[in-house]
């Protein structure tokens, strides 16, 4: 692996642009996710920041839950250990529109839950206050029971 940045425009005939690359792609993975609506899909969102090692992101109107980790087949060269097994998503996959020369930014991106409820406060109506319980309301209520 090569460390000199080249740009895609610079290749030369019969170079592949991976040879330059640390793999980003083989890094993460991101699934798109419905677009939040109210504050339960906001409050799911925060959820699944506060298991670490994820954030959210939004690309041109469509949200993503992008989750970091290697690819466990991933080689200290960068190149793939599993090339002639490797899944069809991964054979798929080109380099025209790779991130390569990406620079990261997206329209909104959380990596913590704190963000996710900030920007949630920000575009949603207020949240209705729930009414307390009356103190007797309280004392009768009782856990659930689990049998096993």
């Amino acid at each position: 692996m090569s460390t000199v940045t080249v740009k895609r425009s610079d290749l030369k005939a019969g170079e592949v642009l991976c040879s330059y690359c640390t793999a980003r792609c083989c890094r993460y993975f991101a699934l798109p996710i419905e677009t939040p609506e109210n504050w339960e899909d906001f409050d799911h969102m925060r959820w699944y920041v506060m298991h670490g090692h994820c954030s959210i992101f939004v690309d041109e109107d469509t949200w993503f839950l992008m989750v970091y980790g290697d690819c466990k087949y991933l080689l200290p060269d960068y190149r793939c250990g599993n090339y002639e097994d490797r899944p069809k998503i991964c054979r798929s996959y080109t380099t025209d529109d790779c991130e390569y020369d990406n620079d990261g930014t997206y329209d909104r991106f959380f990596e913590t839950p704190e963000q996710i409820w900030e920007y949630a406060h920000a575009v949603l109506p207020p949240k209705k206050k729930k009414r307390k319980k009356s103190q007797a309301a309280t004392a009768t209520q009782k856990l659930p029971v689990v049998h096993i």
